[in-house]
């Protein structure tokens, strides 16, 4: 119990506040009983001087006559400090019930009245009565000490007692309830307020576009979800914006190198244009190399407009993804077979590695013949004569594995971590030769469309390793 009243954390409101209104009404029940604490010890001297130590005793002699030292009675007399005493025709103490405390043994009759008068300087209080109906005069003495038996009984009410007026006393008590009914609401208002308080600033530093911004709640359990949730939304919301400001910087720089990379052959088609049109371009043969230029660098803006097609149809809305469970091996042989006049060109040697049996898994035939073709290019592109190239198929029990390696010059392993993105090229110069660099950032987008992936590794002796992987 002690911990519950000291920490809040992930305790349900109506909880809190229910223990809260507990705590408000034990200490409520304890002001009431300061105040009758406070009233009573400012009436405690009335009481101890007007008061009889035991209300229930008698004072009067008559009350045990029928039998001294016997009854209830006679108890409480005892034990209240008094005696009885039973005196002749004399005055003289023939007899004592309890314990006498003085020395007195005859009482002249002096003394006796005197003792009867219960003056306040007397040490004890007297009562006489006398018995009847024996025959012989005999007196019965009653004596109690004075402190213990209030000599006048005041009739009074309780307000006669009193230091103060009683509206002092009710006006206390109302003061001291409106007080502690403000202090705990005030108490109450505080501790949800201060958790609203974090929220509302929380949000005000979002819409300032501050989305870092995280809160942390120490409160009940419903405030810490609250709390959770402004955190998660803050996750999401900065998440989103990081990831649009990478898309934007993405957009900017395809815009750029896209414009690079128009620029270069299109200047060099207007140069060779211009030079054939002013007839600079001398004999036949030159005019002709001059036309094979032209053609060459119209060839590679068309490559360039038609990789960005690709590039760009992959996040449109509108493409449609014709992905099912199909043979895999006589495709590949297909594809393998359209580019071998290209491959035997490049004297490049091809090992050809696809299992006999059927090979099936789930692909779109037109991605997945644009990733193999944009490998296999590259590889064509950047390689010298003679590179041993390898395409195998690898089953696996949940995948398929397709691996496009080579043993050529390899691509640098600075460029390993942006070579999937745009306009990134293995040469790392912007030159009028080789790819357009859209290659392998087409081969990634398409292989994550069929819900694969596409890795770039290293073996000895192959420098180069692409290893598509597509489910079954």
């Amino acid at each position: 119990m002690k911990r519950l009243w000291k920490s809040r954390d992930n305790r349900p409101l109506q909880q809190s506040l229910t223990l809260d209104f507990l705590l408000f009404n034990l200490m409520l029940l304890f002001l009431v009983l300061g105040v009758y604490l406070f009233i009573s010890l400012d009436v405690t001297h009335i009481f101890g001087e007007k008061r009889i130590a035991d209300p229930e005793l008698k004072a009067d002699a008559n009350a045990y006559l029928s039998s001294p030292g016997e009854g209830i009675e006679s108890e409480r007399l005892l034990q209240s400090g008094g005696w009885l005493e039973v005196l002749d025709a004399d005055r003289k103490v023939i007899k004592v019930v309890g314990e006498k405390k003085d020395l007195v043994t005859q009482y002249a009759n002096e003394d006796l009245f005197k003792g009867l008068e219960n003056r306040e300087d007397q040490a004890y209080y007297y009562s006489l009565a006398a018995f009847l109906g024996d025959g012989s005069e005999r007196w019965l003495l009653l004596k109690i000490p004075r402190e213990a038996i209030e000599i006048s009984i005041n009739s009074g009410p309780l307000v006669s007692y009193l230091n103060h007026p009683l509206s002092f006393y009710v006006l206390l008590a109302v003061g001291l309830v409106l007080l502690l009914i403000f202090v705990y609401s005030y108490w109450v208002a505080r501790r949800i307020r201060k958790p609203l308080r974090i929220i509302t600033l929380g949000l005000k530093q979002m819409i300032e576009g501050n989305y870092n911004t995280r809160i942390s709640l120490y409160a009940e359990k419903e405030f810490a979800q609250i709390g959770e949730t402004f955190n998660y939304m803050a996750d999401v919301i900065e998440k989103t914006t990081e990831e649009k400001r990478l898309v934007e910087e993405s957009k900017q720089r395809l815009i750029v190198d896209l414009s690079h990379d128009l620029k270069t052959p299109i200047t060099s088609i207007q140069g060779y244009a211009q030079a054939l049109y002013e007839g600079r371009g001398g004999d036949e043969e030159r005019q002709k190399r001059f036309l094979s230029y032209i053609y060459n660098k119209s060839s590679q803006v068309t490559r360039l407009i038609q990789n960005m097609l690709e590039l760009l149809k992959m996040d449109s809305p509108d493409f449609v993804l014709h992905l099912k469970q199909r043979e895999l091996g006589e495709f590949l042989r297909e594809l393998m077979a359209d580019m071998y006049g290209e491959i035997e060109q490049k004297q490049f040697v091809l090992h050809f590695h696809i299992p006999d049996e059927g090979v099936y898994a789930r692909y779109d035939p037109e991605l997945l013949s644009s990733v193999v073709h944009n490998l296999l290019s590259n590889a064509l592109i950047y390689n010298p004569p003679g590179t041993r190239l390898r395409v195998e198929v690898i089953p696996l029990e949940q995948h398929i594995i397709i691996e496009i390696a080579d043993t050529g010059i390899g691509i640098p392993q600075e460029l390993w971590s942006t070579i999937f993105d745009p306009f990134v090229r293995g040469d790392q110069a912007r030159t009028g030769s080789g790819g357009t660099g859209l290659g392998l950032s087409i081969a990634m987008k398409n292989t994550e469309k069929m819900g694969g992936t596409l890795h770039l590794e290293r073996r000895d002796p192959e420098s180069t390793v692409f290893t598509i992987q597509i489910q079954k």
